[in-house]
């Protein structure tokens, strides 16, 4: 049986260091793929060689073959990334390279985290979260009407922004120009953001960490940022930062404001 294998892309470097020009890892979240990155990649490879991976069964890659658990996901995303890399995550994919960070240290040198909760639902001493209930009813209804509930939720990923209808319309233009993810992809994706809990890998982060959250977001709340800080000792003050003006998708509603404050992170560890 032929192994799966996630598509993935890099582009060059455009600035100086050319072919010489370290990694940077680019992860989306759950129901786009990694075309929602273009806005802001241009600026990226001014420094960096740019690897953009779709999560199984999302955008270009294969429909996912076994259980679609982390293991499942960490494996196959890890058998298509540069060997060390400085990673971004958005949401479902900051989950997803934070548990990266923690157990396969060696393969990151630094994380940028975006709109990414270590526990996407409310647990026990962790109530900055979604509600339990309210994400099982998004699970229902996406059983009842999976397109409409995928589109739903793509207005309350722009939800906040100054650009609100502007970064709907590119959204719904990636889903149907790439294609929606595979059903089997979306339903997987969902199981994880509801199971998933990596707030022990959080805390045992030892690379360079910026998160970055955007103050009008109704799925991952700025207010997480004080349970964000006490969480991991290591965080200095200024490595969580609100985006005044954005939703769950700042690099979208805000791209030269998340640029100027990743940007400088991201350049300061190129090493």
């Amino acid at each position: 049986m032929t192994a799966l294998v996630l598509y993935h892309d890099t582009y060059a470097c455009t600035g100086p260091a050319g072919d010489a020009a370290p990694d940077l890892v680019l992860l989306h979240g759950w129901g786009l793929h990694s075309v929602v990155w273009d806005p802001i990649v241009p600026a990226l490879l001014a420094h960096y060689q740019v690897t953009v991976i779709d999560l199984p069964g999302m955008g270009r890659s294969p429909l996912p073959r076994g259980d679609y658990d982390l293991d499942y996901v960490l494996r196959h995303v890890l058998a298509v990334a540069p060997p060390s890399a400085v990673w971004v995550g958005w949401s479902l994919g900051g989950e997803i390279a934070t548990a990266i960070a923690a157990r396969h240290a060696h393969r990151v040198k630094a994380l940028l985290l975006v709109a990414t909760n270590p526990s996407f639902v409310q647990r026990e001493g962790w109530p900055c979260a979604m509600a339990s209930e309210q994400f099982q009813q998004f699970r229902d209804f996406y059983d009842e009407d999976p397109e409409g509930t995928l589109i739903r939720f793509l207005s309350l990923q722009c939800r906040g922004s100054d650009r609100m209808k502007e970064d709907i319309r590119f959204l719904q233009e990636i889903l149907y120009l790439q294609g929606l993810p595979a059903p089997q992809a979306l339903r997987g994706g969902l199981r994880l953001l509801s199971e998933l809990d990596v707030r022990a890998d959080f805390a045992a982060l030892t690379q360079p960490l910026l998160v970055l959250l955007g103050a009008n977001d109704v799925l991952v709340p700025a207010s997480l940022a004080q349970a964000l800080a006490a969480l991991n000792a290591t965080l200095a003050e200024q490595s969580i930062q609100v985006l005044a003006q954005s939703g769950h998708a700042p690099f979208l509603a805000e791209p030269t404001a998340f640029l100027r404050l990743a940007l400088p992170f991201l350049v300061a560890n190129v090493g």
